[in-house]
């Protein structure tokens, strides 16, 4: 089921009660913020976590997966298609929450609600410069 009022999704909520994951709480939180950090996300399942997309374009997945980790990564891409590798970051301010993989992908790694909480302010900011950029 496609979100398009931006509201929690029937399905990810479905696939969440049965994956029964410990860090549950956690999840629910970084959903409530991708969702209203930026009202042209909606929000499906991919790679077996909840997926933001924008314009059907996938842009930020959640991966909770394995549960064993005991961490959250809020992974930022431009899809799943190989691109063309940009000669710098897609963002130029520097984040204490974001660990780039490559020119195009980061990622937010939280190991707890705290975490969360301290790193809102920025995932916020993260969240909207990564949209505003895949205009």
């Amino acid at each position: 089921m496609e979100n398009k009022t931006n509201s929690l999704s029937i399905e990810v909520t479905k696939f969440l009660d049965e994956l029964n994951h410990p860090f549950r709480m956690e999840i629910e939180f970084l959903r409530h913020c991708i969702l209203t950090a930026n009202h042209k996300l909606s929000e499906n399942i991919k790679w077996n976590g909840p997926n933001y997309y924008y314009e059907n374009g996938d842009r930020i997945t959640m991966r909770i997966q394995p549960i064993k980790t005991k961490q959250i990564q809020v992974i930022f891409h431009c899809g799943a298609k190989v691109q063309d590798q940009p000669k710098q970051k897609l963002i130029q301010q520097h984040f204490d929450i974001l660990t780039w993989k490559a020119n195009d992908r980061a990622v937010a790694t939280f190991k707890n609600m705290q975490d969360i909480e301290n790193g809102k302010t920025d995932l916020v900011k993260i969240i909207n410069e990564w949209i505003g950029l895949m205009k």
